[in-house]
């Protein structure tokens, strides 16, 4: 497998002007992240909301315009490329809408928003059979073609929002909360499906979701991101199983094991009081007014995002330190 960066984010900052008290203020909602991700592999990225997620991948794709810092996709600078070169790479990188109802045109048909992307790049061929071929991708008939949005459940609407975000044969996909719009009982049906559309496509993926079951299931590897910042990031599996951030491990305490006699027994980290307002964060490390393992230490400066073993990289004071809490 080819593990050479196919997205590469470096430094990326995005700050937002705002009114506080009458005085004027900035919220930087993205706070210098960096990371990368492989061609055909998948990164997951979770946090609380207000915590920036959606936001980074926004200005990965130059939704938005981040306010420094560099993204390069498939060896090309993303940020310091033009509007034109912009709208050529759109070909190549699709994003699925958190709520698929008003992520479609309800006055277009099925067809004609799937197809809608192939006018815009004018892509050449038969549009109506690549329209049908990625809407039985998604496992949905071809025949639904001339059906309304308002015709169909949750999750057939999503399906549809995938099968758009296919028809121009992507290398990259970002799935911001794919399924936290749709009911539980049909989640799961979306998610093997983008498990299976990234196996069989060798797509690579960039996964925002608060469900962490789901990104257990769908990414490689997964980011913790807080108030702007990553604060871990490793192998969706070491991460999940052995979280070195306190903030990850109550993340992880609030998901629910099916087990009902381990559930009972488990401790579960209560974060007290309410997170920091991102106008005025918190000097030195942003978690540490609600840390239930905060020293003197956590307020003189922001801890370094630093490799603490092969792969894993925690911005913690006591990641990996003798005498920590057992992980």
């Amino acid at each position: 497998m080819n593990d050479q960066p196919f997205v590469r984010v470096d430094g990326l900052t995005k700050e937002f002007p705002v009114r506080e008290r009458g005085t004027r203020a900035v919220v930087r909602a993205v706070d210098g992240v960096s990371f990368a991700v492989a061609r055909s592999r998948s990164l997951g990225i979770v946090g609380e909301s207000g915590s920036g997620k959606s936001t980074l991948v926004r200005c990965l794709l130059r939704l938005i315009e981040p306010t420094a810092g560099r993204v390069t996709f498939s060896g090309i600078e993303l940020t310091a490329a033009s509007r034109k070169e912009v709208r050529r790479l759109r070909k190549r990188m699709q994003i699925v809408f958190q709520d698929p109802f008003s992520a479609l045109d309800p006055r277009m048909t099925v067809g004609a928003i799937v197809g809608e992307p192939l006018a815009i790049h004018r892509v050449p061929g038969d549009r109506a059979a690549r329209v049908a071929e990625v809407l039985e991708l998604v496992g949905l008939e071809a025949g639904l073609v001339n059906r309304y949005p308002h015709e169909f459940s949750g999750g057939q609407r999503q399906r549809v929002g995938i099968a758009r975000a296919l028809a121009l044969e992507p290398d990259l996909l970002v799935l911001d909360e794919p399924v936290s719009a749709l009911d539980v009982s049909v989640r799961a049906g979306i998610v093997n499906l983008l498990d299976d559309l990234r196996r069989r496509l060798g797509l690579t993926y960039i996964l925002v979701s608060h469900d962490l079951s789901i990104v257990r299931q769908v990414t490689d590897e997964v980011a913790v991101m807080h108030l702007g910042r990553f604060i871990e990031h490793g192998p969706t599996a070491a991460v999940l199983d052995d979280p070195q951030h306190p903030y990850t491990r109550a993340l992880m305490s609030a998901v629910p094991v099916p087990d009902p006699v381990v559930e009972r027994s488990r401790e579960r980290i209560v974060l007290i009081g309410d997170a920091p307002s991102p106008i005025s964060p918190p000097s030195g490390c942003h978690f540490r007014t609600r840390c239930p393992e905060v020293e003197a230490d956590c307020a003189n400066g922001a801890p370094p995002f630093i490799e603490q073993e092969p792969g894993r990289h925690v911005a913690c004071l006591k990641a990996g330190r003798p005498g920590s809490p057992e992980r």
